[in-house]
């Protein structure tokens, strides 16, 4: 099973870097959205960034870091941060639309402070999103995505998207 996972991922990047060697496959970008955790109160706002690597126009893989949300229960300040790595499929619609879905694993750490003293703990798990984007140009773009950190959490995020 790992012989045939390696054998696709080597002829996936040779066939990306072909294609790819018109433009400068990497991008990055900043977004900006709502974060729901069950049983925790309301959305909060969240932030992050990424950044990626375009095998060719319909696969990537991306990484990156978000503030999901920061809550203050019973005087407690808690914080939730997620770092991600996913593979990004891309189906392109016309006309400078296109939609997307992600399946990758993500870190959340969870971290309290109150009274001075600080408690943080993590979990691990997959992840999963799916989105919509429109390029203004051929190296900006704006993105929206609904995504599923965890079996508890929902988030849903607005994006731009810059081209290198």
């Amino acid at each position: 099973m790992l012989k045939k996972i390696v054998i696709a991922a080597a002829l996936v990047v040779s066939t990306g870097t072909a294609i790819a060697a018109d433009s400068n496959p990497f991008y990055a970008g900043v977004d900006l959205g709502s974060t729901k955790v069950d049983n925790l109160g309301g959305r909060k706002t969240g932030f992050g960034g990424f950044v990626g690597y375009q095998f060719n126009p319909n696969l990537a893989v991306e990484g990156g870091y978000r503030r999901l949300a920061s809550y203050t229960i019973s005087g407690v300040d808690v914080d939730l941060n997620q770092a991600h790595a996913s593979v990004v499929g891309t189906a392109p619609l016309g006309n400078g639309f296109s939609v997307y879905g992600r399946l990758g694993y993500n870190k959340i750490n969870v971290s309290g402070n109150a009274g001075g003293k600080t408690a943080t703990a993590s979990t691990s798990g997959g992840m999963f999103g799916l989105g919509a984007a429109y390029s203004f140009s051929s190296n900006v773009s704006v993105r929206a995505e609904f995504q599923r950190p965890s079996s508890d959490a929902t988030t849903f995020n607005v994006g731009l998207k810059f081209d290198f």
